[in-house]
């Protein structure tokens, strides 16, 4: 299938919301965490916690939607995030103490976490294979666009009274836009099919185009011939699938993405520039990351997730070396440390950034497929909070804690490198039920 409808395209970007709301949530604290971290009084401790509170929330996120999502279906609980990310914008923009930031941040991050499995759930299975990996990398661009749009609402709103609660509310309006729109598009053909209701799903494939609708809903169907009502997602049958879901998740958190992206104007700041300057920097490290996960969009579905991540992994190591050296020598000089970090984010973006959610949302049989979703999010958001607390108290806690920090992030890219290399199959091109029929073992 080399064309598809406009139809399709429309509820793959309503879908992808989510993906927008995700990254602005988590990068938008950026702008704000220095300021919040002077209002509460907090110190390095108080203070790497109250930003991982968000972070521990998309653990609950990731732990409680799989029930939900099953019973209720994707595209109500996506509606259900849609709220709770208008009420957490909200909240933080209105607390009075730290413990309610605390909680309204907390929620947020519940959103987040929710959002992270079931967008690219809801894409994967609405997507035709052949399309499957843009659709769903679709989901990081606008993970990635939110990024960018948060780096620049922090720069424009930095300098208004209290602009840390403007920074933090803004996000109100498109989780408004966001929860309206889901109204406007269908729910998954495969929990339709799993529900008993072929019909409904019939009607979906016909909507979106499908070119072989009764082949597929056969195909859907037999793939949950031998599934329980409530099948175990831990069985050795499933054995590569988890593997590869909690290796391509740790990974991708243990590069040092989200510590990079949450306190990147502190990054900048520690080499020696200005907060204006290391604000509108991390602008640049967020429009690199915006055009170069739209590259990978545009071609993840021809080169395939393997090659990106061995090509992303190279990159990778060089650029996190030289941040990891220029912190161990005190030697940034110019704009050496902004070209640095563009080059780990660039490659990023084109590998684990775009592979992460595809891979995950395709490798599991539809039967198990909220679960591993589950755990592969869960995965990536307990190394997300571990890294996000720690972070700023090893780099504060001696000369050479951001040298460490980064030096580690680069061996890690280097066993990402052999796991592309010597573990994980190509997936481009093949169906879900091909896929569920290679990667279960009898």
């Amino acid at each position: 299938m080399n064309t598809i409808n406009k139809y399709t395209f429309y509820v793959a970007f309503v879908a992808s919301m989510g993906g927008f709301l995700f990254g602005f949530d988590t990068a938008v604290i950026s702008g704000a965490e220095a300021a919040i971290q002077q209002v509460f009084g907090l110190s390095d401790y108080w203070h790497g916690f109250t930003i991982a509170i968000a972070l521990i929330g998309t653990i609950i996120g990731t732990m409680i939607c799989g029930k939900p999502v099953e019973k209720y279906g994707r595209k109500l609980t996506l509606q259900w995030v849609a709220c709770v990310y208008l009420i957490s914008a909200l909240g933080c923009s209105l607390v009075v103490d730290w413990y309610s930031f605390l909680f309204f941040r907390f929620i947020g991050g519940v959103a987040v976490g929710a959002s992270s499995v079931v967008g690219p759930m809801y894409l994967a299975e609405i997507s035709p294979s052949r399309w499957r990996g843009r659709f769903v990398a679709f989901f990081q661009f606008n993970i990635v666009f939110g990024i960018v749009a948060a780096y620049v609402s922090n720069y424009w709103l930095a300098g208004i009274p209290e602009d840390w609660r403007w920074m933090l509310g803004v996000l109100a309006i498109p989780s408004s836009l966001f929860g309206v729109l889901l109204f406007t598009i269908p729910e998954s053909p495969r929990w339709l099919v799993k529900q008993g209701r072929e019909d409904a799903a019939k009607q979906v494939f016909e909507k979106i185009g499908a070119q072989s609708i009764v082949t597929e809903l056969a195909a859907i169907k037999a793939s949950l011939v031998t599934a329980t009502t409530d099948e175990p997602l831990f069985q050795r049958k499933y054995y590569k699938p988890i593997l590869f879901a909690l290796l391509i998740a740790t990974f991708n958190q243990l590069s040092g993405i989200n510590a990079i992206l949450y306190y990147a104007p502190r990054i900048f700041e520690s080499a020696g520039l200005l907060r204006d300057s290391a604000l509108m920097q991390s602008s640049l490290i967020g429009l690199t990351n915006l055009v170069f996960t739209m590259l990978a969009m545009l071609i993840i579905d021809r080169v395939g997730r393997r090659n990106l991540l061995l090509v992303g992994s190279i990159g990778m190591i060089v650029s996190l070396g030289l941040v990891a050296r220029g912190f161990y020598e005190d030697s940034f000089s110019g704009y050496s440390m902004l070209f640095y970090l563009i080059g780990f984010i660039a490659s990023f973006a084109i590998s684990l950034g775009a592979v992460i959610w595809v891979l995950i949302a395709e490798i599991f049989p539809t039967s198990v497929r909220s679960k591993g979703q589950v755990l592969g999010s869960m995965t990536h958001w307990v190394w997300n909070t571990v890294l996000s607390w720690t972070f700023p108290i090893i780099v504060g806690g001696s000369k050479f804690g951001a040298a460490w920090m980064f030096g580690f992030f680069a061996l890690a890219m280097l066993a990402n490198f052999f796991f592309a290399w010597f573990v994980l199959p190509e997936t481009k091109n093949k169906s879900l039920e091909q896929l569920q029929d290679e990667l279960t073992t009898n």
